[in-house]
């Protein structure tokens, strides 16, 4: 078939980095999404369960997908505009990693905190992804994605897209919209964040004084390397769970009791609290259960020791988020996609 193809009873294990053997009863791998119309209006993928599958690494499988699961395969990135501020459009299926690296290739500013983050183009505005003091939402410019709701292709400017903390539009309507290609814009030059976790001592360290992107690009990949486990290695989805917002009252209560707490305030006056600080302080990290644990590296990072199968991960994932709420009557919650 022209621009995708059909796999019954798919396996799901090399196609999510937690390497749960989960199974879908079909697999839509779609190479144009042009055709993306015509392969819902099939029977067997209109009638059941649809869930869109970048590069797997922010999903967790709690066991088998009974619907059908779209996988994008679409390629492509174009330079539609390039002066001070480039323009520039991608195809859902572009590696991020790839991208990122592309344009600091081309002496483009603005992604350099986000090199390394595991994923596709496509689901990048869907969680808002971010890292070291930066989110990609500066920079999208809109969104295109296919509304199944009203059966057309939707541009969504940067307001439509309602972007927040790990969080999204696509997010809060999750059936609605499939993301098919994101526009940015890119700037030549800008201020770089070096504020961040430890990137100024990392450029210190490699002796830089005058920091151009690629150069803090370089410092983030010595910092992330160093702190998060390579999921070519040992299967895991990055950080697993999202740094709580609390309200104030809460955050000064939890630091009244422990003073250390890493927190940040923020522009509305709640407060956001260091998950790995409050997974570590209450025992978790290096801790597993059978093949499931929390990363000896990272506090954050739920990993898969070998055979863990979804179901596993996810139990331990709640003994973290019970433990968690017990010390500090704060509830965590999982960022990636639980299904």
């Amino acid at each position: 078939m022209g621009g995708y193809t059909l796999i019954e009873s798919a396996p799901l294990g090399t196609r999510n980095t937690l390497r749960v053997n989960a199974r879908a009863r079909l697999l839509a791998e779609i190479r144009d999404a042009s055709k993306l119309p015509e392969l819902l209006a099939f029977p067997a993928v209109s009638q059941g369960k649809l869930l869109v599958l970048g590069e797997g690494s922010n999903m967790l499988f709690t066991g088998d997908f009974d619907g059908t699961v779209l996988a994008m395969a679409t390629h492509g990135v174009q330079v539609e505009q390039d002066g001070d501020v480039a323009r520039i459009a991608v195809a859902a299926g572009e590696r991020w990693d790839d991208f990122v690296r592309w344009t600091l290739g081309r002496g483009f500013a603005g992604l350099e905190n986000l090199i390394l983050i595991p994923g596709t183009v496509g689901a990048a505005p869907i969680q808002n992804i971010g890292a070291y003091g930066t989110e990609v939402a500066e920079f999208i410019e809109s969104v295109e994605a296919w509304d199944t709701q009203e059966q057309r292709v939707a541009i969504l400017d940067r307001a439509a897209c309602a972007f927040a903390y790990r969080d999204s539009v696509f997010k809060h309507e999750p059936d609605r919209y499939i993301v098919t290609a994101v526009r940015f814009a890119l700037p030549r030059s800008r201020e770089l964040r070096l504020d961040y976790a430890g990137i100024r001592e990392e450029l210190a360290r490699m002796g830089v004084d005058k920091p151009a992107p690629f150069h803090v690009a370089e410092a983030v990949v010595h910092l992330r390397t160093k702190k998060l486990p390579d999921p070519a290695v040992i299967g895991n989805a990055g950080s697993f769970f999202k740094n709580p917002i609390v309200e104030a009252s809460l955050g000064e209560a939890v630091k009244r009791e422990h003073p250390e707490l890493v927190s940040w305030v923020g522009a509305d006056g709640r407060w956001k609290l260091s998950a790995a600080w409050l997974i570590e302080q209450s025992g978790f990290k290096g801790e597993r259960d059978g093949d499931a644990g929390i990363s000896n590296r990272h506090a954050l990072v739920l990993v898969n020791h070998g055979r863990a199968t979804g179901a596993d991960l996810w139990s331990f994932a709640q003994r973290v988020i019970e433990g968690v709420h017990e010390k500090f009557g704060v509830v965590l919650e999982p960022e990636p996609i639980v299904v």
